[in-house]
């Protein structure tokens, strides 16, 4: 990153790289998409059953405007067509930037996944912020080193000047100590402080998934919103992807090594994940001392943000 993209970065939570891909590499993956499209709606055989199986497309009056994100479904399209997203994975504006903003060990955590927008697509409601603390895609600074858990890459493939609709967010969010309000989150109010920024395809936007707050405003836009997703997290941070798949003891470990275990005992064994994205019980103590399962939502994690939207 250069120091003035640091700057930026530190200050507002999410950048803006010009110019990620050549003009033929916006071609080549809106082909691609062209060709999903066509499997998703049309295609009678049984590879296109599995695709819409992963990706779970919405539609708004013909035009594709969500997929899963759960399945990298993209980078499993037959030839030439998973290739567009293959290179994206991991291109060198994409790796330099990357390795300032999670550390020199990052890992696709989720996607690619699409999403669109047509004329008259739904607001996607503000999520992400900096307060409650997440410590698994918060951000921090020290020592002149930036760390977030969670970056995501979208990338542009067609035009959407500023005002024109999606990504949305609110600039400096991912340091804010206080909830966001209900009228900014549903953006009934959006305070004067939500920003939609430009991007022209072949652009790519930077932000912090989970501490900015972000999401989407209505697409205004000529031509139908076209962007790919690719969800990055560090090494030590688990939100998505496999790590969702494995986290039952049984497979964790081993059904031998959990078998016949107490409900407390078991609740140690689960694998690695994000406390609130995962089903596992907890632990507590109840009055007397006694170690018990407790629900499955960490209490320190009902912060005020909850009860502030609650009222």
């Amino acid at each position: 990153m250069t120091p003035n993209e640091r700057y930026y970065w530190d200050l507002v939570g999410h950048l803006v790289v010009p110019n990620v891909l050549t003009a033929s590499e916006v071609a080549a993956a809106n082909e691609a998409l062209d060709y999903l499209v066509d499997r998703l709606q049309n295609g009678t055989d049984e590879s296109s059953d599995l695709l819409r199986k992963h990706a779970q497309p919405r539609w708004i009056d013909g035009t594709l405007v969500w997929t899963d994100h759960t399945v990298p479904f993209l980078l499993m399209l037959p030839q030439p067509h998973c290739e567009p997203f293959r290179k994206m994975l991991a291109p060198p504006q994409i790796v330099r930037r990357l390795r300032a903003m999670c550390g020199e060990g990052f890992r696709l955590d989720g996607g690619p996944f699409f999403i669109g927008g047509a004329t008259g697509t739904e607001v996607h409601d503000l999520h992400g912020a900096g307060e409650p603390h997440k410590p698994y895609v918060a951000y921090a600074e020290q020592n002149g080193a930036s760390f977030t858990g969670a970056v995501t890459v979208s990338y542009a493939f067609s035009d959407a000047g500023a005002g024109e609709g999606g990504f949305a967010c609110v600039p400096g969010s991912h340091k804010s100590r206080y909830p966001i309000p209900p009228g900014l989150r549903t953006m009934d109010d959006d305070m004067g402080c939500v920003e939609n920024p430009s991007a022209k395809a072949g652009d790519a936007i930077f932000f912090m998934n989970g501490a900015q707050t972000h999401g989407a405003v209505p697409w205004r836009g000529v031509n139908a919103r076209r962007t790919v997703l690719f969800m990055y997290s560090a090494r030590s941070a688990a939100r998505q992807g496999a790590s969702r798949w494995c986290l039952d003891p049984d497979r964790y470990w081993d059904a031998d090594a959990v078998s016949g275990m107490t409900p407390e005992q078991r609740a140690v064994m689960y694998g690695p994940s994000s406390a609130p994205q995962t089903d596992g019980p907890y632990l507590d103590l109840d009055e007397d001392g006694v170690v018990k399962v407790d629900r499955d939502y960490l209490t320190s994690l009902e912060t005020a943000s909850d009860t502030f939207l609650r009222g």
